[in-house]
């Protein structure tokens, strides 16, 4: 099997007018991980998971993860649920200088070339290249983006050593396939209220293909040109704290033409957490068919979770208790770097956010043994002790409905499993995975 000729195979299905797609999951934590296998084997499809360049580094990242140990750990996963490693296609997302803004252009391209080399050994075949971000000893207003050309220079001299790095490659798997362009605001969410999104410009949409596809020539990589299959834009999808803003096909729609007469390339849509599943299918259809989620899937697991605990809470001792909401509000007091800089406000806005917040910054906290530690004692206290149905209809009711129709058990990590996976079934019918399936055989 290759994944990467059925991403391809995607691609030009929705080129030409077949309305699929694939969405990628963006999350390193465990049980996301697992309810995407279980999604990915029941639709028969490969499954995208990505890693950014924040995550994953060849330092660690805020992961603590080299691309090596996180393909690893991914694939222990699926061999752990029986998820055949073959259909697992890994995506590195803003590989670039960005955890190195503030160093020199030498040094920080220097420390960004390693990463993509680390990227590609470590098995890693779609690659957004993004060079976006200003660098210390980079002149221009700062205010404004960093100029095109300077941008595609560093994607395409990037590029270069990963083509470098696959050649080199006893194994010479497929050849990657690149993503290019960025947007704006960074990923992961808007940080304050905004009133709108700018979206991109048709005209920059084009600019940007030519500007590069001009740096791909010069720096000799023609052949990897053939190769880049998508452009990050903004189509008008984002997330803050407590606001979503929904695609609108009416403003997206010149846009979404842009490429049109530019064979195999289509546009990759970050931040596409939250949209309704109609908006799915039509960004889909609008060839905004890359579609990344990531906090949604932990929100998701986050909300299963403290329902499960807000349960706990009738059924258990309060000295039995793992006290799971509460232990997760003292450990982000205790450490606030994850959350400090991005939750404005009053102090009870701030306790709101800390939960609530669809930027969902809890998802940084959860492999923290603390937590860890009063996930399990949650999980063995609701094993030990009953569930009243009732409960589950109050505080979980997909579950009690699913359970009543015998699709469901009352296990509670089952339970909470089942939270993510209604999420990654609104992006499976929306990229209609299930006919993906069919290039499989």
């Amino acid at each position: 099997m290759n994944p990467v000729g059925i991403f391809k195979s995607i691609i030009r299905a929705n080129k030409s007018g077949d309305a699929r797609g694939i969405y990628a999951v963006c999350s390193a934590h465990d049980a996301v991980l697992r309810a995407a296998m279980k999604q990915a084997w029941e639709d028969d499809s490969i499954l995208l998971v990505e890693s950014t360049s924040n995550q994953v580094d060849q330092n660690g990242g805020y992961t603590g993860m080299n691309p090596a140990q996180f393909v690893a750990y991914v694939k222990g996963i699926a061999e752990e649920t029986g998820f055949a490693k073959e259909r697992l296609l890994f995506g590195g997302d803003h590989l670039g200088p960005n955890a190195w803004q503030n160093c020199q252009a030498d040094e920080a391209m220097g420390h960004s070339h390693e990463l993509i080399r680390e990227y590609i050994a470590a098995g890693y075949q779609k690659i957004h290249l993004d060079a976006s971000m200003y660098l210390a000893d980079d002149v221009g207003n700062r205010r404004q983006p960093l100029a095109d050309q300077k941008i595609a220079q560093r994607e395409a001299a990037l590029c270069a050593t990963a083509e470098k790095t696959w050649k080199e490659l006893s194994s010479r798997a497929s050849a990657p396939v690149y993503i290019v362009g960025t947007e704006v605001p960074i990923p992961g969410g808007a940080t304050e209220h905004e009133e709108g999104l700018t979206l991109t410009p048709s005209s920059d949409a084009r600019r940007t293909v030519e500007i590069t596809r001009q740096a791909f020539s010069d720096e000799g990589v023609e052949d990897a040109w053939e190769r880049v299959l998508g452009l990050v834009v903004q189509p008008g999808v984002e997330f803050g704290d407590d606001q979503v803003f929904d695609f609108n096909p009416k403003s997206a729609l010149e846009l979404s033409h842009a490429l049109d007469d530019i064979p195999n390339l289509v546009f990759e849509a970050h931040s596409t957490d939250y949209q309704l599943p109609a908006a799915l299918r039509k960004m889909c259809e609008m060839h905004f068919c890359i579609q990344k989620v990531g906090p949604w899937l932990t929100f998701a697991w986050r909300e299963a979770l403290f329902a499960l605990a807000f349960i706990e809470n009738f059924i258990v001792d309060d000295a039995e208790s793992s006290g799971l909401v509460s232990v997760m509000e003292n450990f982000m007091l205790d450490e606030p770097v994850f959350w400090e800089k991005y939750y404005s406000g009053s102090k009870k806005q701030q306790y709101v956010k800390r939960k609530f917040s669809y930027s969902d910054r809890c998802r940084y906290y959860w492999p923290e043994p603390r937590v860890t530690a009063a996930v399990e004692t949650l999980f063995h206290n609701l094993r030990k002790n009953k569930i009243p149905s009732t409960l589950v209809s109050q505080y979980l009711p997909l579950q009690y409905h699913a359970w009543r129709r015998g699709e469901l058990n009352l296990e509670p990590e089952d339970m909470a499993q089942f939270h993510i996976r209604e999420v990654l079934r609104m992006y499976s019918s929306a990229c209609r995975m299930e006919h993906n399936a069919k290039v499989l055989t």
